[in-house]
C-alpha cells in the first residue's frame, strides 16, 4: 500500500517547481513510511511513497519498462501478477524485478488501455507514456484505492492519492462545491466523482481517464460493472461448496506478502469468516486483532474470543474507552473533507492495533453488500411488496398524508416508530431506499439550510446520486438494486474511505478478500432468495460457514461497530456540542438556519429527540471548516455537473 502524486501538463512541456512536487509526496509520508521516489521531465513529475509488502529490495517506485519510456506509481496490489507474468514474458516482455507493479508498465504495452481488465486486486495507479505522450490514471473495479485529480487554470493536471495532496497546489479552486455539501449532509460523505472543493474531483472505482498531451481532458471511462442476472440455476448445497471455494481462493492471493501479515476480527460473521478460512490455508497461527469496549451494549469481544480460540490465533485485544471522543479534530482532519462515519472511531484504534503486530491485516469488509447482510435490505424488501400493491399515485397522497401527521417517536419501541415507513411509502423504489440511508432526510436538510444556500443548491437533490446508478443497475429485482445501489455508493464512499485512510494513517495494508471481483460477480448471478431468506440475510454465506463457525457467531443480531453518540452528546461532549453548533464557525459558512442548529442541539439534550446522527455529522463539518480555515465565508454558487 502506498501513495501516490503528480503533474502533468495538458498542453506543453514546462518544468514542475521540485519543492512542490517534493510537498505534494511528503503529506502522504504516512501512506509509505519505508521509501520515497520522484521522476522528472518536461510536463512530467511523478511522486511516490512506498509501504513495501511484495519485493522488498527490488520494487521501488517510479518503475519503468525495458527503455525507460513508461513509468508508473502504484498504490495497491495486483493479485495475479503471478499469472501474469508468464504470459508477458512470452509476449517478449523483461522484467526486472518481482514487484507487481512491474506488471503494470508490460501490460500497458502490451494490451494498452485494456491493462486493467487483467488485473485482479485493489489498485489506483498513473502511467506515464513518453512515446504516447500519454497519461493513463485508473482505479480499481470496487473503488477500494482512491485517486483524486484536479485540472487546474493553466492545464497542469493533478493528481494524488489524498486530497491533501491536491491541496499543496496554489492554483486548486478550494471554494466548497454546494452540491458536495447537500450529498455530505444526506449520505455521511460526499458521493464520487465530487469532492467538497468545486476545483477537485475523485477517479470512480472501476474507471480510467486517458490524458494525450495537445487533447481535451475526456470524461473517465468505465471498464467493468457488476451485472445482477441472479439466473444461476445452482442449488443450495453446489452454492455452498463453490462459495467456500471462492472463499479459499480470494484469502489464499491475499495472503502473499514479504512482511507480517494478520486479521481483524470482530466477531461478526465476515471477519471470522476471513480469519476461519486463514486458519484452513496456514500452518501457522493466525495473527488477529480486536478491539473490545468498556460499555457491553458495544462490546463483541467474547464472539471474536470464540472465534479466536477455536483457531488458536495470536489473538490481540485492546479495550476502547466508552469516552473516546479525543479523535474528533484528528479524524476531520484525517479524511480532508467532511466525512460522517462515526464507527471511524473504533476503526482507527484497530488499525493502531494492528500496526503493533502486523504490516498486513485482511478485514472482512464488503460482506454485506455482495452477500445481502444489511437489515435495511429486510426492510426494503417488505415495504417494496407494499409499493408493489398500490400505484403510486395512490401512495403518494395517502402514506404521504400519514407521514407528515405521524409523530416522530425515537423513544418509542421499533414497532411504532412508523413514521419514516410512511414516508418511504409514499415513494418510488430509489427515492424511498435514498430516504432509508440518509443521515437527514429531505424534510430536515431543508429545514437545516439557510435561505442563501438553497438558492445555490438550485433544487439539486442528493438523490441523483442514487438515481444516476439506478438507471445502470440492469434490474428492478428489489434486493439486487439496493445491493447495486450501495456497491456503488456506500461501500466505496463510506466503507472503504474509511478503512483505506485508517489504516493508511498507521501505515497499515487492508485487504478485502469479499471484494473479489471474480466472487462478487459470482455471487451477483444468484438468485436474490439465496441472499435474504426470510428474516435471515447473508442466508448462503452463513450456510456456508457452519461447519467452520459457532452457531451464535453466525445468528446471533448484527452490533455494528458503534460508539455512544447519543450518551456522548447529553453528557462528557454536551458542552462542545452546543458550542459548534451555536459558535462562530458553522455561523460564518452562510450555509445553515441558526434557529434549526438551535433546535436540534436544545431537543437532543432535553431528551426530547434523537438527533445524535445529525449532530455528529455537523460536528465532523464543523471541525472541517474550522481546521480548514479558508473555508470559511460566503459560498458561491458553483455546481459542477458530474
Amino acid at each position: 500500500m502506498c501513495g501516490i502524486a503528480g503533474l502533468f501538463h495538458t498542453r506543453d512541456k514546462r518544468e514542475f517547481p521540485r519543492d512542490l512536487v517534493q510537498r505534494m509526496n511528503d503529506v502522504q509520508f504516512h501512506r509509505g513510511p519505508d521509501e520515497g521516489g520522484v521522476h522528472f521531465e518536461p510536463g512530467v513529475a511523478l511522486a511516490h511513497r512506498r509501504l513495501s509488502i511484495i519485493d522488498l529490495s527490488t520494487g521501488q517506485q517510479p518503475l519503468f519498462n525495458e527503455d525507460g519510456s513508461v513509468a508508473v506509481v502504484f498504490n495497491g496490489e495486483i493479485y495475479n501478477y503471478q499469472e501474469l507474468v508468464p504470459e508477458l514474458e512470452r509476449c517478449g516482455h523483461r522484467f526486472h524485478t518481482r514487484s507487481d507493479t512491474e506488471v503494470i508498465v508490460h501490460a500497458w504495452e502490451e494490451w494498452g488501455e485494456d491493462c486493467v481488465r487483467r488485473f485482479r486486486g485493489m489498485f489506483a495507479f498513473a502511467l506515464w507514456d513518453r512515446k504516447r505522450e500519454t497519461l493513463f490514471l485508473a482505479r480499481d473495479r470496487l473503488g477500494v484505492k482512491p485517486l483524486h485529480y484536479a485540472l487546474l487554470p493553466d492545464g497542469t493536471l493533478a493528481f494524488g492519492s489524498e486530497l491533501k495532496v491536491l491541496m499543496q497546489h496554489p492554483a486548486l479552486d478550494r471554494r466548497i462545491d454546494p452540491c458536495a455539501v447537500e450529498e455530505y449532509f444526506a449520505l455521511g460523505y460526499v458521493a464520487e466523482p465530487r469532492t467538497i472543493f468545486v476545483g477537485a474531483r475523485k477517479l470512480g472505482s472501476a474507471e480510467t481517464l486517458t490524458v494525450r498531451r495537445g487533447e481535451p481532458v475526456p470524461a473517465p471511462k468505465s471498464y467493468w460493472d457488476v451485472r445482477f442476472t441472479l439466473d444461476n440455476p445452482i442449488g443450495l448445497a453446489d452454492a455452498t461448496a463453490e462459495l467456500t471455494e471462492r472463499l479459499r481462493e480470494s484469502v489464499r492471493l491475499r495472503m502473499i506478502a514479504e512482511v507480517p501479515l494478520g486479521a481483524f476480527l470482530s466477531g461478526g460473521v465476515d471477519s471470522s469468516a476471513v480469519v476461519a478460512t486463514m486458519a484452513g490455508l496456514s500452518d501457522d497461527p493466525v495473527n488477529t486483532c480486536s478491539i473490545a469496549f468498556d460499555d457491553p451494549a458495544f462490546d463483541e469481544a467474547a464472539f471474536a474470543q470464540q472465534v479466536a480460540g477455536r483457531y488458536r490465533t495470536n489473538h490481540y485485544v485492546e479495550t476502547v474507552q466508552s469516552d473516546d471522543f479525543e479523535l474528533i479534530d484528528k479524524l476531520a482532519a484525517l479524511y480532508d473533507e467532511p466525512y460522517a462515519d462515526s464507527s471511524a472511531i473504533p476503526t482507527w484504534r484497530v488499525c493502531q492495533l494492528a500496526r503493533k503486530k502486523v504490516t498486513v491485516a485482511l478485514s472482512g469488509d464488503g460482506g454485506d453488500e455482495s452477500f445481502g447482510g444489511y437489515r435495511r435490505y429486510r426492510l426494503h424488501m417488505m415495504e417494496e411488496k407494499l409499493r408493489a400493491s398500490l400505484p403510486l399515485g395512490v401512495r403518494r397522497p395517502m402514506f404521504g398524508m400519514l407521514g407528515r401527521l405521524y409523530p416522530k417517536a425515537d423513544w418509542a419501541p421499533r414497532v411504532f416508530r412508523a413514521k419514516t415507513t410512511f414516508q418511504a411509502l409514499a415513494r418510488d423504489s430509489v427515492q424511498a431506499y435514498f430516504h432509508s440511508v440518509s443521515i437527514l432526510r429531505d424534510d430536515l436538510r431543508r429545514q437545516l439550510y439557510s435561505s442563501t444556500f438553497k438558492a445555490q443548491l438550485g433544487g439539486y437533490n442528493a438523490v441523483d446520486v442514487f438515481r444516476r446508478h439506478a438507471a445502470n443497475a440492469g434490474t428492478d429485482d428489489p434486493l439486487a438494486l439496493v445491493q447495486y445501489l450501495d456497491l456503488k455508493t456506500y461501500l466505496v464512499g463510506d466503507i472503504n474511505t474509511k478503512v483505506d485512510r485508517a489504516s493508511m494513517a498507521h501505515s497499515l495494508e487492508v485487504r478485502e478478500p469479499l471484494m473479489d471481483h471474480p466472487l462478487v460477480e459470482w455471487l451477483a448471478t444468484l438468485p436474490s432468495g439465496l441472499k435474504v431468506k426470510g428474516n435471515e440475510g447473508k442466508y448462503l454465506f452463513k450456510k456456508a460457514m457452519e461447519p467452520l463457525l459457532p452457531h451464535e457467531v453466525l445468528y446471533r443480531p448484527k452490533m455494528g461497530f458503534a460508539v455512544p453518540l447519543v450518551r456522548w452528546f447529553r453528557g462528557p461532549l454536551k458542552e462542545r456540542v452546543r458550542e459548534a453548533m451555536l459558535g462562530g464557525t458553522l455561523a460564518s459558512t452562510g450555509l445553515f438556519n441558526a434557529d434549526t442548529l438551535r433546535h436540534l442541539v436544545d431537543a437532543h439534550q432535553s431528551g426530547a429527540r434523537d438527533y445524535s446522527a445529525p449532530l455528529w455529522t455537523l460536528l465532523m463539518f464543523e471541525s472541517f471548516v474550522r481546521q480548514s480555515g479558508a473555508l470559511a465565508g460566503p459560498v458561491e454558487a458553483s455546481r459542477v455537473a458530474v
